[in-house]
């Protein structure tokens, strides 16, 4: 059955607007309610087949599958790595500096991220293609609290 153009566009741009289940359920519903094949509601309407089977299955049993989407993705390095914190924190401990005003309590750490960077690979034993890039361990050591800024020296006043 070839459905006309003006269909398939509403219905391509209605399945576009749902996500999830509920887009599976209206993609099965299309395919009773037009008696298509998954084929051809691929081929008219653009619908991954996997998706189609996956919909057809959800209705024909009842039962609605859950999307892991929290599951995709790189994941964290420090779920890759657990000792890295504690790595980086040993290395800083040495370099960190108060503000010498004293109006905050932040620690301002002396070490540039890649100059850690070395560190790590050179005195932790790290391999680096197993380490983060630089960005990300200036990221982590800002999440640490250690603010990568110089500390200005304590001068005396001009008066």
């Amino acid at each position: 059955m070839d459905l006309p153009e003006k269909v398939c566009a509403l219905l391509k741009e209605t399945a576009e607007t749902l996500r999830g289940a509920e887009r599976r359920r209206f993609i099965a519903h299309t395919l009773d309610a037009y008696e298509l094949s998954q084929r051809q509601a691929e081929n008219c309407l653009g619908w991954c087949r996997d998706t189609i089977r996956k919909a057809l299955h959800e209705r024909r049993s009842g039962i609605t599958c859950v999307d892991n989407f929290s599951a995709r993705g790189r994941r964290c390095c420090e779920d890759r790595l657990p000792d890295l914190f504690q790595d980086i924190r040993d290395l800083v401990h040495d370099h960190l500096q108060t503000d010498y005003t004293f109006q905050t309590t932040q620690l301002f750490c002396r070490l540039t991220a890649s100059a850690i960077r070395r560190q790590l690979i050179d005195r932790k034993g790290y391999a680096n293609s197993q380490l983060p890039c630089v960005r990300t361990i200036a990221n982590k050591l800002n999440d640490l609290g250690f603010r990568l800024r110089l500390v200005a020296k304590n001068r005396p006043q001009k008066g």
